[in-house]
């Protein structure tokens, strides 16, 4: 019977200089040679993981990206979704309203682009790694055609700030969203039946493999639902300790000296 392997990318599979190390990619191609799945599952935005899969040479055959924390998963064989949901349109500029009031940078993300009403500092950093071109709009949602899978809030210097708007929008949206922390300056926003997790369930019921035949690996708090919802649950040594306690499974060594590979060679 075959296996999944999901996988957080940033602290995860990836290096620090955002690389895949050559022992972790020969597990992989072993994992997968053998008949097994291969998905990454990640909070960025679709393009964006594919860009790391380019960038790392990530194509097996059976593989799927997770996209915007579960809001999207894609069919890397036929290059189609198998899932995709978003943010109620009605929710959007009240969420963009209040990330004004609060002081929050914000910005969601359409086919192409990432659509922010500022350019400020927190977007210069994101955009460090996320190289996605970028509008500058006051009105969010006439450049999206279809409900956003995310928006994400960012705070560089007051976790405090955004802890109070993370309370307010959680209360505005009367549990139709989940809002969770990525790293400590970055908040992500998205549909509540979204999160790692559900695209864990989902993904396994779509290829018809038992749930006990799913491996999960991850390091920040939104990696925690996938890690509970596995069958096994992998925290690396670098995670959270959140993480770590819902775990099964801590790595002996942390994402720059392959973490993972001992894992993914005794699958």
């Amino acid at each position: 019977m075959s296996k999944i392997f999901f996988t957080d990318l940033d602290g995860t599979l990836l290096t620090s200089d955002k690389k895949v190390s050559p022992a972790t990619m020969n597990a992989l191609k072993n994992f997968t040679e053998a008949g097994n799945h291969f998905a990454i599952s990640t909070g960025r935005a679709l393009d964006s993981a594919k860009t790391v899969q380019k960038e790392n040479n990530l194509f097996f055959p059976g593989s799927y990206l997770i996209a915007y924390n579960g809001s999207e998963i894609y069919d890397c064989d036929t290059g189609k979704d198998v899932y995709r949901t978003g943010v109620p349109f009605d929710l959007v500029p009240e969420i963009f309203r209040m990330a004004k009031e609060y002081g929050i940078h914000c910005h969601t993300y359409n086919n192409d682009h990432i659509v922010t009403p500022a350019e400020d500092e927190e977007l210069t950093y994101y955009r460090r790694v996320i190289h996605t071109p970028y509008i500058v709009a006051d009105d969010i949602l006439s450049n999206l055609s279809d409900v956003p899978c995310k928006i994400i809030g960012i705070e560089l210097h007051d976790r405090a700030k955004i802890e109070r708007f993370k309370s307010a929008v959680e209360e505005m949206s009367n549990d139709r969203l989940t809002l969770l922390f990525s790293n400590p300056y970055y908040l992500e926003i998205f549909n509540k039946e979204a999160g790692k997790g559900s695209a864990v369930t989902r993904l396994a019921k779509h290829l018809n493999i038992p749930i006990e035949n799913t491996i999960a690996a991850g390091d920040e708090e939104n990696d925690i639902s996938m890690i509970e919802a596995a069958g096994t649950g992998v925290a690396m040594i670098n995670a959270v300790d959140a993480v770590k306690k819902a775990a099964d499974v801590i790595t002996k060594t942390d994402n720059n000296n392959d973490g993972l590979a001992p894992i993914l060679l005794n699958a």
